[in-house]
């Protein structure tokens, strides 16, 4: 049996993206405190803003609205994979560090892919 969706909160795909801005948060508390305007603030933003758009759509009451917010949230999701990427890439970030949430990220963004066609292909919200 299905499990009811009252609001975004019960959505599978905003739980996780929620789970992956709260990982980047406790991550990014280890950036040099020199970065704390450069890639500590660029993650948390981007990692933020997958949630925030999930959530938005999902109160715009329009498929095509929801549809448009959760390609931004693809794109923040991708932002968000950059800045980590780059994070390890110039010692920001402790290598290795930054493995869980990428992939965490690799499988929200098929989630969200699968949720953009099942919002062009179903006929009700």
């Amino acid at each position: 049996m299905e499990a009811r969706i009252r609001g975004y909160r019960d959505l599978q795909v905003w739980q996780r993206a929620m789970l992956i801005a709260e990982r980047t948060y406790f991550l990014s508390r280890t950036f040099p405190k020199e970065e704390q305007f450069g890639l500590t603030s660029q993650a948390r933003r981007a990692a933020a803003s997958v949630a925030a758009n999930i959530a938005e759509g999902y109160g715009r009451g329009t498929r095509p609205a929801y549809a448009s917010f959760v390609r931004i949230a693809q794109g923040s999701l991708k932002e968000l994979e950059t800045h980590l990427l780059l994070a390890e890439r110039v010692g920001v970030a402790a290598p290795g560090s930054t493995k869980e949430i990428l992939s965490e990220a690799d499988g929200l963004g098929r989630m969200l892919r699968v949720l953009l066609t099942k919002l062009a292909s179903s006929p009700k919200p």
